[in-house]
């Protein structure tokens, strides 16, 4: 870190405790650590969402309106004896250190995949209590639950519990798809169509592909798609919940072809 880099977080630490402080913002000064959960997860999604426009001073934004959730924890927990922001740098630098022997240590590896590996044996070393010693332990529960499901697809690989190549991770969605088709309750539906949703996960996995992020953009086509299709048919004059679905699916493929 630059002395400049390290003067301007400096500075910016004492902002936040001056917003905090006698005679600072009275907002700030209500703030508490759960009532910032929201505006972290908010804050991170929005980080998402500027990567994904590419738009780099929106980026550097986000970036920052995340870095202000740190700081705010930080300087909560400061207050109260619990840690201040030295702690949580520290804390950092020893694990990235820790963690990344093949750097600043002995340690060989032959490419990203073993360096993934050795991270995941060395927070397993690390922990503590019983839970802590599955390879699916410390996920907080409260992950997405695509997000869910691939760590611990990644854990469970990384334990030696994975198919040997991705044509039987694509033989299990037929599989599944199957299985769904032939449920005779709705409970069971529910049941295989989550067995389905998991297994496409995999297949995600196996490909590179993180399933949340491409089911959020996803999502982001679709909605952009619905709203220029509605467009259309104000354009010409047309409501559109009265066109046919063969009309709306001609709108579709205008809209696709419009924002491409």
């Amino acid at each position: 870190m630059s002395d400049s880099t390290g003067n301007a977080f400096s500075h910016l630490v004492g902002v936040l405790a001056r917003l905090r402080g006698p005679g600072g913002c009275p907002w700030d000064q209500e703030q508490t650590h759960d009532s910032l959960k929201r505006s972290l997860l908010e804050e991170s999604y929005e980080v998402l969402e500027a990567i994904d426009n590419n738009v780099p001073a929106r980026l550097t934004e986000e970036l920052g309106d995340v870095l202000l959730q740190v700081l705010f924890h930080a300087q909560i927990a400061a207050e109260v004896g619990d840690f201040s922001v030295d702690d949580v740098v520290e804390s950092l630098r020893d694990k990235l250190v820790r963690r990344h022997p093949h750097v600043f240590g002995d340690a060989t590896v032959k490419n990203a995949r073993e360096v993934e590996a050795n991270w995941e044996r060395l927070k397993q070393q690390e922990r503590e209590d019983e839970m802590d010693l599955s390879a699916l332990g410390n996920i907080p529960a409260s992950t997405p639950a695509l997000a869910y499901g691939q760590l611990i697809q990644d854990r469970a690989s990384h334990a030696g519990f994975d198919f040997d190549g991705i044509d039987g991770v694509l033989d299990k969605v037929v599989e599944e798809i199957r299985e769904m088709e032939e449920a005779s309750s709705q409970e069971e539906r529910a049941s295989e169509f989550g067995d389905l949703l998991f297994t496409l996960v995999n297949v995600g996995r196996w490909m590179g592909i993180h399933a949340e992020d491409a089911l959020r953009q996803a999502n982001a086509r679709f909605y952009e798609r619905f709203l220029q299709m509605e467009r259309i048919a104000r354009e010409r004059s047309v409501s559109f919940p009265d066109m046919s679905m063969r009309q709306k699916e001609e709108l579709w493929q205008q809209a696709k072809a419009q924002l491409r």
